[in-house]
């Protein structure tokens, strides 16, 4: 059963994501609570009676049974008890987030809108909401059951607890991180009698939370009905005023304490006891932390000097720097929380230290000596974990009389991986990982520790001081990166500002410290390590992006298509018309953000350039800081950053929606990049940024199809959005859409489908000429491959010739299918040929390639130049798409033929479509049969140039042929079957004129001019005719 609940895995899971959690709602509170931050939505009138109808409407790992104890199952007890403090304090930070609810309802509103349905967790989180409103109430009721448990774990603190909180006279009496005290022993290993070498320097960070926030706020039952409850409880009051709930939340332990019991019966003594508690601590904590601090500063520095000395020592005495770090770190935690909250006292100096520059200066130096030396410590203690750890817990195991099959089998495999290390292993710089090892201890405490176990943890305390000694020496091998975060790491200042800068200039007046005030800016470093994946907003990129997307805001005010308003504006105003009504919002001309009238005024483009200043400021402190055998480069790091940041941006921007066939239009992509690459070179100015190589690093990856981190790019989607034919071309081959020769773009043709798109508006020449420039040659050569695709699914020479040859039986059907098939070839060819064209002319190769182009023309030549953006005779990227490996070249060579016929013979169909009439206005036919001309001369070339053959005298052949078919129409007599025929003749004309093989004395040779001319006349003054 212990085995089925997975308690070491739930608590480590929830510890982690309850941290997640809390900063999350620590960053919503500060959100909320700031005017200038807050969300819009909160603050705007209009939403007012949303926000009050939503607040007016709005409506456990099971852990009893188990024994806890830190001196024998110290993992589990320490999860367990981080596992309550998270929660507890999760809960108080709700109870201080007033706009909760409006949040939460409104999320839910919005959310049902978009799909429908409530979000599955509303309910559950609402009644939370609701039942948390009294917080301290609430958490009596759900701890109620718990009590013993808890009371178990933080009673066994009691033997350690009082050891922490000893003044400076009995640390220096007992020599407390000296070692000097005792040279003879100066070789021996440090260890922890008490509890464990794992458990020292973590019990200093922790204890001051637990006895008071667990014990007497959760479970005050056991404070009025045990008596040694009831001294470690006050033991904890008198060790401060406040406790941390999260960075800069603080809570005032001795007023909520009073609160609570207030609120219960039969605790008046405990109200009087709290009292007395908060007198002592006012009188006697500030000078007793105060001497602590004096005494660090000596030991810490007297501890440096001797291991920088003897850096050998690190081995046996590594638990002497984490205990010096962590005593450290905790008086200064304890300092900065105090000195925000200086009670009234009459020794206010007590909460001033102006040498804390020596004290932070010592820190960073022994974690440098730590980094640097690592491979000494890591050394000793895989020697010490081979040779005598494996072999005093074979030993434990040994004499152990009872010892089930699932149990035996963690602890062989505990011995098994020690035995197994080799110094060899060091040398060769193999990575360690005991990751596996700890958690299967964690495990064994969790199976161990439940009532009626077959193993007992309790029975057996040798076993668990072993492991727990095991436990810290693989943390020392493995993982002391995270080992020197949890006793050392100093993030909190982040978030006191102004004690950390008081700090600072009390450092820098005294002459003494001077030399320590450089610990100051690697302090700084510590600050990254506040952040949590659950809390992304809180990163520096965020600001340098919020800063970009504002001024592509404002940029975006000054584009062509924004300029329709204000010219009206302005027409009106010259024509006296008459104002707009009161309610009606005038539009702000651009610019009118610039225009002040005071300096005081402050605009939030102001506001963000001034947190950029502060935040960039913090890189000029130090260029780079060592981590293990990595040198970190906070520019660097940020670069890395901005590039991933800034590629879902331009990914977003482009607002791809496949259901609605929305896209954003390239030029107005184009003009938002480039608003965020100006923006971007405003850092270089504060920063040493290579600006300029970061813009080309993301724009080089946009032009691929998936960027460095597998995600789509804008070529993907861009693509994604012309080439499957969900919108231009698939409309384009129902004839909803048509080719326009003359405007160089697709253009809407009158129908009762409204499209949702205009279609000039994404492929007229500034159009492709931004996506040119968005996507350059390697994303239009990716374009151009998915286009070819859709060619070969439409000429798939097996099936399509054969349907040819089979369909000859029915001329006129068969004729319908072919044509369309090869209108739709056309169709693509020349939305191909227009990109090709706009990239040759943002190409910077524009003036190299037309006199290598000159010199030899094979297909070499013909790939380089269709990636410059030249048009080339023979499509290099259609005969690669169309190329095969024939069986017989001279059957798929007349099977090539064949369709040429049958195109030839087929044209006078065409005659018969009421569509298939010339558009002056357009250049082309309504139906897009003018881009026939463009299929039939590349499809030809390219399957001619394949197979070997002379591409001039085939083409001249299908003209003769398409030549005596059209003739042929112009002998009907009926006017049903010759309606369109002029239109149909001017196909003639198209095919030589595009075509580089053929001339218009080839034409003249097989079809009268004069029918030609005829037909222009015609068809332009039907144009005319119908334009009235």
């Amino acid at each position: 059963m212990a085995y089925q609940q997975k308690l070491a895995e739930k608590l480590t899971i929830l510890n982690e994501r309850g941290n997640g959690v809390l900063i999350r709602v620590n960053y919503i509170k500060k959100i909320c609570s700031d005017p200038k931050l807050r969300p819009s939505l909160l603050t705007d009138k209009i939403m007012d009676p949303a926000v009050k109808y939503i607040n007016k409407k709005f409506p456990n790992v099971d852990f009893r049974g188990n024994n806890v104890s830190i001196s024998i199952n110290f993992d589990l007890t320490k999860i367990y008890l981080d596992l309550i403090v998270t929660y507890t304090s999760v809960i108080i930070m709700l109870s201080r987030l007033d706009d909760k609810k409006a949040l939460v309802g409104m999320y839910n509103c919005a959310y049902e809108m978009t799909n429908g349905t409530c979000d599955s967790s509303y309910p559950r989180l609402s009644q939370m909401l609701i039942e948390y409103e009294q917080p301290w109430k609430k958490l009596h009721e759900d701890f109620g059951p718990h009590t013993r448990l808890v009371t178990s774990a933080v009673l066994s603190l009691q033997m350690v607890y009082p050891r922490r909180n000893l003044p400076a006279d009995q640390w220096r009496r007992a020599q407390l991180l000296s070692l000097l005290s005792a040279p003879a022993n100066m070789l021996d290993p440090a260890r922890c009698d008490t509890v464990s070498g794992a458990c020292a320097p973590l019990i200093v960070c922790v204890l001051p939370v637990w006895p008071a926030a667990v014990s007497f706020l959760l479970c005050p039952s056991s404070v009025n009905s045990h008596p040694p409850s009831l001294e470690l409880w006050k033991a904890a009051l008198r060790s401060g005023l406040y406790l941390t709930l999260t960075r800069d939340e603080a809570l005032n332990i001795h007023k909520v304490s009073e609160e609570v019991f207030d609120s219960h019966k039969g605790y008046g003594k405990r109200i009087a006891d709290i009292k007395e508690c908060r007198e002592h601590a006012i009188q006697n904590n500030g000078a007793l932390h105060r001497e602590r601090r004096g005494f660090l500063r000596g030991a810490l520095k007297e501890l440096f000097n001797v291991l920088e000395d003897e850096p050998g020592l690190l081995g046996p005495k590594a638990l002497y720097v984490f205990m010096a770090l962590a005593f450290t770190r905790d008086e200064v935690l304890w300092l900065v929380r105090h000195s925000e909250n200086i009670p009234k006292t009459k020794t206010p100096e007590d909460y001033v230290d102006n040498k804390m520059a020596e004290l932070l200066f010592y820190m960073v130096k022994l974690k440098a000596l730590v980094v640097k030396h690592s491979y000494v410590i890591q050394r000793y203690h895989v020697q010490y974990l081979a040779q005598f750890d494996a072999l005093v817990l074979n030993d434990t195991i040994q004499n152990m009389y009872v010892c089930p099959e699932e149990e035996s089998i963690l602890t062989s495999s505990f011995v098994s991986t020690l035995s197994a290390l080799s110094i060899k292993q060091v040398q060769n710089k193999e990575k360690f990982d005991f990751r596996a090892l700890r958690l299967d201890w964690l495990r064994l405490q969790a199976y161990c520790s439940v009532n009626k176990a077959p193993l007992p943890l309790k029975e057996y305390p040798d076993l668990a001081k072993v492991m727990n000694t095991i436990q810290f020496h693989t943390r020392l091998v493995d993982n002391m990166e995270d080992l020197l975060l949890e006793t050392s790491e100093l993030s909190v200042l982040c978030f006191y500002p102004r004690v950390f800068e008081k700090m600072f200039q009390q450092s820098s007046e005294e002459p003494s410290v001077k030399r320590y005030i450089m610990a100051f800016p690697y302090i700084c470093s510590d600050f990254i390590c506040c952040a949590h994946p659950l809390c992304p907003e809180e990163l520096t990129a965020n600001v340098v992006l919020d800063i970009c997307a504002e001024q592509c805001n404002l940029n975006d005010q000054l584009l062509p298509k924004n300029s329709a308003k204000t010219i009206s504006t302005a027409r009106n105003k010259k024509l006296k018309k008459p104002v707009p009504k009161k309610g009606e919002v005038e539009m702000e001309k651009p610019g009118a953000e610039s225009v002040r009238k005071d300096r005081a005024v402050v605009t939030n483009m102001d506001k963000m350039h001034l947190t950029l200043t502060e935040l960039c400021s913090s890189y000029d402190l130090c260029s780079d800081f060592i981590v293990s055998d990595h040198i970190i480069n906070p520019a660097e790091f940020l670069l890395s950053h901005l590039e991933t940041r800034l590629s879902e941006i331009i990914v977003k921007m482009a607002n791809n929606s496949p259901p609605s066939q929305e896209i954003t239009r390239p030029s107005d992509l184009l003009a938002a990049v480039r608003s965020y690459s100006a923006s971007l070179h405003t850092i270089s100015g504060y920063i040493n940024l290579d600006v300029s190589r970061l813009v080309k690093s993301i724009l080089l990856q946009q032009t691929q199809p998936l960027d460095s981190q597998g995600s789509k790019t804008i070529t993907s989607l861009y693509t994604n959005w012309w080439v499957y034919l969900e919108s231009l071309l698939r409309h384009a081959s129902g004839s909803l859409i048509a080719h326009s020769p003359t405007m160089q773009c697709f253009i809407n043709q009158p129908s009762d489908s409204d499209l949702s798109f205009r279609a000039d508006e994404f492929s007229d020449i500034s159009e492709l000429q931004s996506l040119a420039q968005l996507i350059g040659p390697y994303g239009l050569k990716y374009l151009s491959e998915n286009l070819m695709w859709h060619i070969t699914s439409q000429v798939s020479l097996s099936p399509f010739l054969t349907l040819c040859s089979l369909s000859l039986s029915l001329p006129l059907v068969g004729g319908e299918n072919v044509l369309k098939r090869m209108t739709i070839i056309g169709v693509i060819l020349s939305f191909k040929a227009m990109a090709q064209d706009c990239l040759n002319d943002v190409t910077f190769l524009n003036g190299l390639l037309p006199n290598a182009f000159v010199l030899q023309v094979t297909l070499n030549v013909f790939e380089l130049a269709s990636a410059a953006g030249f048009s080339c005779d023979i499509d290099p990227a259609l005969v690669s798409a169309i190329c095969y490996k024939p069986t017989s070249v001279d059957e798929e060579y007349k099977l090539t033929c064949l369709l040429l016929v049958y195109i030839a013979v087929s044209l006078p169909s065409l005659a018969l479509d009421p569509n298939s009439l010339y558009n002056k206005a357009n250049g082309g036919h309504n139906n897009n049969i003018h881009c026939l001309a463009v299929a039939v001369n590349q499809l030809a070339a390219s399957m001619f140039t394949i197979q070997g053959k002379d591409i001039e005298q085939q083409l001249e052949e299908f003209l003769l042929l398409a030549s005596s078919t059209l003739l042929q129409l112009g002998q009907t007599v009926e006017r049903v079957e010759s309606k369109n025929r002029d239109s149909v003749y001017l196909l003639l004309h198209m095919i030589v004129e595009q075509s580089p093989f053929l001339s218009q004395d080839t034409l003249e040779g097989c079809f009268p001019y004069v029918l030609l001319r005829n037909a222009y006349r015609s068809v332009y003054k039907s144009c005319i005719v119908t334009l009235g």
